[in-house]
């Protein structure tokens, strides 16, 4: 009982060490499936996958009678990290245990490898469809709005609409989720056109066309160049009750910021319009203001979010890592990096990946793998982002077998390469001539990489 309260109460780290003195008290009661798969919820949303894994394999080793849920939830948590093979084994243990994938476990797959980096991703996307139909399921609104998603990040906009399509074949009703995706997706390759009917079709349906869709119609306008489209969108939404919020200033602000036209992009934080510039206005300011080196615009924005008592998150110092790095002062970045954690910010895999680069730039490989120990140290696992780094800096170097054995000890680790990866192999490592020696499992992996 005390498991699952310290659960539901958000104290994840709290309900695993309860878990665990528990086991060790009383070895032979058995905990319910319910009571685990609580605690592996929390610990998956906390971001603490590792201890959600270690914690279902033990429980299935005491012989613990899980449910589809239980195994969905290690799922989840193993997809949310880009761990899609080892996600794929859980699978296999489900089945192993008697109980068949459901929609949600395909949904959640589909969702994980649309997220991934993987290089033939949409080949496994396929295969999971060719299940669910083969295993009598049917593809519910939440499956249809994860391909249409997935393929408008994809910039499959054909494939996209065509799934759409395939969706009211089925009579499944398109939601909110559904339009704001395709409306997004076509505006932003450009389709702005078609995205304003798709707009219009949400109207005429009766669903609530709310400000996120009409923001996508805007950022469409913003990220072709069409500001003064942009200008007259914002102000039909002022003239109707949608009013626009934040985002869609700062919609406008990343607009004219991309354009490189930071008056103007200043001019719309001035002007307001009763709304208080965020946190989101200010990073897409500072990002225009640091790849044009205008330190002392961001010296005073800084100063500007102190005084509103606007508080830096973790994509500011993103930013300014970033643009530092760009400037060969790795070593200032590494301050920021001290600062966030000074300030209770937690860096995301991309703050150490950016500084690790702009080590391995400088030919500082002790510390870059000195930033790597602190990911380590942080729990932060080195993601393929991570390994690519690192053997882009070998393959620079001509340390081919230190780059071998890196892309060994990423694929022993479960991380599957991505598009990225194959082409620093094949450029670093293939063409010169030297052909990678994958160990075991992934020999099929060196056939790819040769013949790619």
């Amino acid at each position: 009982m005390l498991v699952l309260a310290l659960a539901r109460d958000r104290q994840p780290l709290a309900a695993y060490e309860a878990f665990v003195l528990a086991g060790a008290e009383y070895p032979r009661h058995r905990p319910s499936a319910f009571s685990v798969t609580a605690l592996l919820a929390a610990l998956v949303h906390a971001d603490r996958v590792d201890l959600a894994e270690r914690t279902f394999k033990a429980e299935l080793r005491r012989r613990l009678s899980p449910d589809v849920i239980t195994f969905n939830t290690v799922i989840s948590g193993l997809c949310k990290i880009g761990q899609l093979r080892k996600a794929g084994d859980v699978v296999k243990d489900m089945r192993a245990w008697g109980l068949a994938p459901s929609v949600v476990t395909y949904n959640t797959l589909i969702d994980g490898y649309f997220k991934s980096r993987q290089a033939g991703k949409m080949y496994h996307v396929d295969v999971l469809l060719k299940e669910m139909i083969d295993a009598g399921l049917s593809l519910n609104v939440v499956t249809f709005n994860l391909l249409i998603n997935g393929y408008c990040k994809e910039s499959n906009i054909t494939a996209a609409v065509k799934v759409f399509e395939e969706m009211k074949q089925h009579g499944i009703a398109a939601n909110v989720v559904t339009y704001i995706s395709l409306v997004s997706g076509l505006c932003g390759e450009g389709k702005v056109e078609e995205g304003m009917k798709l707009v219009k079709e949400t109207e005429e349906l009766g669903l609530a066309c709310p400000v996120p869709i009409l923001n996508c119609v805007l950022n469409g306008f913003c990220k072709n160049g069409m500001m003064v489209e942009a200008e007259d969108w914002i102000d039909g939404m002022e003239q109707s009750d949608m009013k626009p919020n934040v985002i869609t200033y700062s919609t406008l602000v990343n607009g004219y910021r991309r354009l490189g036209k930071m008056e103007e992009a200043v001019a719309v934080k001035e002007a307001g319009k009763g709304i208080s510039p965020n946190i989101n206005i200010y990073n897409c300011l500072l990002a225009g203001f640091t790849s044009s080196w205008d330190w002392s615009s961001v010296s005073s924005l800084l100063d500007e979010m102190k005084e509103k008592g606007v508080k830096a998150d973790v994509v500011t110092y993103n930013v300014l890592i970033g643009a530092l790095c760009c400037k060969g002062e790795v070593w200032k970045a590494v301050k920021l990096l001290d600062e966030m954690s000074e300030v209770g910010l937690e860096p995301k895999h991309l703050t150490y990946n950016t500084i690790i680069e702009g080590f391995c730039e400088k030919g500082d490989y002790k510390a870059a793998h000195e930033i790597r120990s602190r990911m380590n140290r942080c729990k932060k696992r080195a993601n393929v982002a991570t390994y690519n780094v690192f053997l882009k800096y070998f393959c620079k170097m001509g340390k081919m077998e230190e780059a071998n054995e890196l892309l060994n000890e990423m694929l022993e680790k479960g991380l599957v390469p991505n598009r990225a990866t194959y082409k620093i192999i094949n450029a670093g490592m293939v063409e010169k001539g030297f052909v990678p020696d994958i160990r075991g499992f992934a020999a099929d992996i060196s056939k790819s990489l040769t013949s790619s």
